[in-house]
């Protein structure tokens, strides 16, 4: 395929920081390759260059972070030329290519969920994807929909299920008046926590606990919409120590 316009589109979802969502390239050079690096969007792309050195097409763009959450995300990728529009959840991002080439040529296959090895040092360095993706659209065509009915000539359907396990998350509701104690561990050095938590509300206490022997306190709380951490240790000089994000 030589193409002008590209219109590339998907969901994901996943909890796994690194893997390649989807990727092709040519005999020329080109390629694209879209993937998750240290949970953030990363797109490359080279429309072409030449073996003089004078023209260099790489192109690399990052966007997003904290991207394996579990959650949907949506990406849609959209080219003409060398303009590019890259929107993840409704943000976007416009930027040109390097280089002086317009078309993207890809005679090879398109691969998502992984790339073959090519061997060349960067495909046996890059993950496969692993998670869950839907609503594929590449160019017009419905790739999920097309590898679900085993439309796709020639395809190499791996080890697909046509469904997504959800994690497996009790939440629980509190109103203005509710809490949740639970017992403390006796006798030991480390304090560990780790929740979800989705409010309206711009203020109010997550999380208090005293620590025992009189040592002090720690408390969780949203003031006016931030997250804010206050430890306070009753045996030091410096006996409070706020952290604001």
């Amino acid at each position: 395929m030589k193409t002008l316009k590209d219109v590339i589109s998907l969901k994901f979802k996943t909890s796994e920081s690194e893997g390649v969502i989807f990727h092709g390239e040519g005999q020329q050079g080109d390629y694209i390759t879209l993937e998750l690096k240290k949970a953030k969007l990363v797109l490359n792309l080279n429309l072409g260059s030449n073996q003089l050195g004078s023209i260099f097409g790489h192109t690399s763009v990052t966007t997003g972070s904290l991207l394996d959450d579990h959650h949907w995300h949506s990406i849609i990728i959209e080219r003409h030329g060398r303009n590019i529009n890259l929107t993840l959840d409704r943000h976007l991002q416009h930027f040109r290519t390097n280089g002086e080439f317009d078309y993207l040529d890809l005679d090879y296959e398109i691969t998502f969920g992984g790339m073959p090895f090519s061997g060349k040092p960067s495909s046996n360095s890059r993950k496969n994807f692993k998670g869950c993706m839907e609503s594929i659209n590449y160019n017009g065509n419905n790739i999920t929909d097309l590898a679900k009915r085993k439309k796709l000539e020639p395809s190499n359907v791996g080890n697909l299920s046509f469904s997504c396990v959800e994690p497996h998350t009790v939440p629980v509701f509190f109103n203005a008046t509710s809490y949740l104690e639970v017992p403390g561990r006796p006798s030991q050095d480390l304090f560990s926590v780790s929740f979800l938590f989705r409010t309206w509300n711009p203020s109010g206490l997550l999380l208090f606990s005293n620590f025992a022997e009189d040592l002090g306190n720690v408390e969780i709380d949203i003031n006016e919409g931030k997250v804010s951490v206050h430890i306070n240790v009753t045996q030091v000089k410096k006996n409070r120590i706020d952290i604001s994000s």
